[in-house]
């Protein structure tokens, strides 16, 4: 009884073909259960029953729409397009990889010869910088000796610093 609940259950799921082909199924493995109770010889007929009804279960379930490419290949196909276009359709998602991976491969190599343009750049800035600064240096250098000071207050009469005639002291400390 309960494979005939399940048999109904399938039923309403499969479309009509399915179910016929079900049916003879059915009543052959009904058949084959009423054989194998009078003897045990026939399960090896059971199984190839079993493995012809899966096997046609597996034929229902291949879409017979698909546009899978045959074993010859025709120049006319070729020259058509038809081969192409099925292959192109066949690996559209490997495309789609193949360019976004070609695309951050330009925007990457771009973005790495914009870097090494800027890092040129700011090595010339801080070459320049740096002399700039040992430049300014030895002015600073050159303006505080004792010798230039003394010259430029020399020329500027308005200043009240003058240069001690003494020398300095020196204070120890016991």
């Amino acid at each position: 009884m309960a494979k005939k609940d399940e048999h109904i259950v399938d039923e309403e799921l499969q479309p009509a073909e399915e179910v016929a082909a079900e049916e003879i199924a059915a009543e052959e493995s009904a058949t084959d259960e009423a054989a194998e109770e009078t003897s045990a010889q026939e399960t090896p007929r059971k199984r190839k029953k079993k493995e012809l009804t899966t096997l046609q279960k597996m034929k229902k379930q291949v879409d017979e729409g698909d546009d899978a490419p045959s074993g010859s290949l025709r120049f006319r196909d070729i020259v058509g397009g038809d081969f192409l276009w099925t292959l192109v359709r066949n690996h559209v998602w490997l495309i789609i990889l193949i360019v976004f991976i070609t695309i951050s491969y330009i925007a990457v190599r771009y973005q790495c010869q914009q870097d090494v343009i800027d890092i040129n750049q700011l090595e010339r800035d801080l070459v320049d910088a740096k002399f700039q600064a040992l430049s300014s240096s030895s002015n600073l250098t050159r303006m505080s000796r004792q010798s230039n000071v003394i010259e430029m207050l020399r020329q500027h009469n308005d200043t009240l610093l003058k240069i001690s005639p003494n020398p300095p002291y020196i204070i120890e400390v016991p």
